[in-house]
């Protein structure tokens, strides 16, 4: 079917247009044009802005289901309908530290996933079990693990294509086993790392492209002693994701990396939902939650949420936050051409108030 979407500012990733008619035929985006032309179904923006959908490359579930807890298809469904419900129509679900077996049985089930027609889902992002125990905030302890190249072909086997994301502490991974993820199709982030300002350099000098959660759970900036923090704002191309909810990280050191930063920077929710059974415990605090022992564990964002916040708190221009949301994070995925209005790309939106509240949502 053949539509049109025309009488509002269309976001394309990058910048707004306006005056523009956006046209999509299956699934796909098609062109843009000045008139609704001939033979679409046309559909009225009324003034309401357009953009791709949002991108959550970190969320451990949503609508009262975690995937470590319950690890089935219909837990990535509840997380997908709450990614839906704040603008995100693409996520990677995210399973923290855990034993190999949870992690074999998520990537099995992501697959299923598919397999059954679910839409949304990027692929799978392992949180661990490779971090420094000095920076593992909320994950356990006793499952953190050294990496030995046998537990990762099992998890590359398993996984195949689902296996997208693993955060992991460089210092604590040899270059090598790095390097097999990276060719093997996972994008490997730095992250629950106290790695010294050169171990860093170094992990990005020999390959590893992203860091997660910026200031989260990763060795600090200190003059006499630069960090994680420090390689990363020294660095030229690496990118971070944040977590923009004024709890993570305040607002304004958010604001100061993201002036150093640019376009390096990157929004994900890091979202979770209330569970009080199983390993981890995470109990709602009115605007985050924590461990039972008040340990900061996850946010209660959604990535429209985060849109707002860098317009709102931040003091970003519309267009710049949400680059932060699209065509940011979208440059780390390979698999699909999102967060762009590109001939080609997927045709999946979402259409919000120039007060940021969510009209729709438009599943490509």
């Amino acid at each position: 079917m053949r539509k049109a979407y025309f009488n509002g500012p269309l976001f394309d990733g990058h910048q707004m247009l306006h005056g523009k008619v956006l046209l999509t035929a299956d699934g796909k985006v098609t062109g843009l044009a000045d008139a609704v032309p001939e033979g679409y179904e046309s559909t009225d923006l009324k003034g309401n802005i357009l953009s791709p959908a949002f991108i959550d490359l970190q969320i451990y579930g949503g609508n009262g289901k975690m995937f470590h807890q319950d690890t089935t298809t219909e837990t990535i469904r509840a997380t997908y309908e709450y990614c839906r419900s704040g603008g995100c129509g693409y996520f990677m679900i995210t399973l923290a530290t855990n034993t190999l077996e949870k992690f074999a049985e998520g990537l099995s089930v992501a697959r299923q996933y598919w397999e059954e027609g679910g839409k949304g889902l990027l692929g799978v992002h392992l949180e661990g079990p490779y971090m420094n125990p000095v920076k593992r905030g909320a994950h356990i302890e006793s499952l953190i693990r050294t990496p030995v190249k046998e537990e990762l072909d099992m998890l590359l086997e398993k996984g195949r294509e689902a296996f997208a994301i693993m955060t992991l502490a460089p210092e604590c991974c040899e270059p090598a086993l790095i390097q097999h993820l990276q060719q093997n199709g996972v994008l490997v982030s730095a992250g629950h790392s106290n790695a010294t300002y050169q171990q860093a350099t170094d992990a990005f000098r020999n390959g590893i492209t992203v860091a997660t959660h910026f200031y989260n759970a990763m060795s600090g900036l200190q003059h006499r002693a630069p960090g994680m923090v420090g390689a990363i704002l020294d660095h030229p191309s690496v990118k971070s994701s944040v977590v923009c909810d004024g709890i993570h990280a305040d607002y304004a050191a958010i604001r100061i990396a993201k002036k150093i930063l640019g376009d390096r920077l990157f929004y994900i929710t890091d979202a979770v939902t209330e569970t009080k059974e199983g390993d981890y415990k995470h109990l709602f605090k009115g605007d985050h939650f924590a461990l039972p022992d008040g340990t900061l564990s996850g946010s209660a964002l959604t990535m429209m949420k985060c849109v707002r916040n860098g317009v709102r708190e931040l003091g970003l221009s519309l267009e710049e936050s949400l680059r932060m949301a699209t065509s940011i994070p979208a440059s780390l995925v390979q698999s699909k051409k999102l967060g762009t209005l590109e001939t080609g790309a997927e045709a999946g939106f979402v259409i919000f108030t120039d007060q940021l509240e969510i009209i729709e949502m438009v599943e490509a």
